[in-house]
């Protein structure tokens, strides 16, 4: 356990976008993407070092996991960490049912162990945060994360898992220059003290700050992020315009300057990957060290927009 976690890459890749299905990556970002699109991809972040992987089991009806699962099987499990959300939307009224969806989880990603192990969202922190213990005591899952929870759904969580000797390891929350609520709530600071990993998701806003989007060229329409940030790219153009000079520093993209960013925050960046050059992009930014001038200077920006990119599972922190 120790080995991979001292040599924890500062970036995981996610694996949203992947497959197809219930709020899987056709209807959120308008792809159709299997094993022989993706296992390039796979291959190229194990070459790199970048194997924390990032799923959940209700990312495409199960079909992030399926297609992440067979490329686990072909490598050695040691040398990959898994992560993946049991998502309380979708459970069963099983009493069992927090172990129903993890073993499906283990089938999917042919993984005796997963290594860090969320509740997707804090539908009911009194309800679900107990079935965790069973799991972690019984070792099938090593960390415990919570997601999209606020400071005192995570304080809460925290207290039942110490009674029981356990504690939380990790938050996931929507963090980047757009949304910065759990760094005002001051959940950013919380982890810091308490020796938990913050992992940022939607560092990107699903694309919005790569550049790649603007008036003349906007997201497909009918897809989730086409309706979120489709009306607002005007807004979005002086902060892009700042990540592409911060850029030229670096003979980086902006994409890179914004991962760079979050990780300059403390934070541990989920950057979604679906073509190799992406995995490439990836790497360099995670090595890339931005100056305090840099990153106040785009946090101003990104206030400036006044773009809410809330989403509609979401909450302010």
């Amino acid at each position: 356990m120790m080995s991979k976690q001292e040599t924890m890459p500062n970036i995981a890749l996610g694996a949203w976008s992947w497959g197809a299905g219930a709020s899987g990556g056709d209807q959120v970002f308008g792809n159709h993407l299997f094993e022989e699109d993706l296992k390039p991809v796979f291959e190229a972040a194990m070459e790199k070092g970048l194997n924390l992987w990032d799923t959940a089991a209700v990312y495409g009806e199960g079909t992030s996991e399926r297609i992440l699962g067979n490329f686990v099987k072909e490598v050695e499990r040691k040398d990959v960490i898994l992560s993946t959300k049991f998502t309380p939307q979708i459970a069963s009224d099983s009493s069992a049912a927090m172990q129903e969806m993890l073993n499906g989880s283990k089938e999917r990603l042919h993984a005796d162990v997963i290594d860090v192990y969320w509740i997707h969202n804090p539908m009911d922190v009194e309800r679900w945060t107990p079935d965790l213990i069973p799991l972690a005591k019984s070792g099938q899952i090593k960390t415990i994360g919570v997601s999209n929870h606020n400071l005192a759904e995570i304080k809460r969580a925290n207290e039942i898992l110490a009674a029981e000797g356990l504690k939380i390891s990790a938050v996931q929350n929507h963090y980047s220059l757009l949304h910065r609520s759990s760094e005002r709530a001051g959940i950013l600071d919380y982890c810091k003290e308490n020796g938990i990993t913050f992992y940022s998701y939607m560092v990107l806003e699903q694309g919005a700050l790569t550049g790649r989007y603007s008036e003349e060229n906007p997201f497909p329409e009918g897809t989730g992020r086409g309706e979120a940030y489709n009306p607002h790219l005007k807004e979005l153009t002086a902060l892009i315009d700042e990540l592409k000079i911060i850029g030229t520093r670096f003979d980086a993209s902006p994409a890179q300057i914004a991962t760079a960013w979050a990780v300059a925050k403390g934070t541990l960046p989920i950057i979604g990957v679906t073509k190799v050059g992406q995995v490439e992009e990836a790497a360099k930014a995670a090595q890339i060290e931005l100056s305090a001038e840099e990153v106040s200077r785009l946090e101003k920006l990104g206030d400036e927009t006044v773009v809410r990119t809330l989403r509609e599972w979401e909450k302010e922190m």
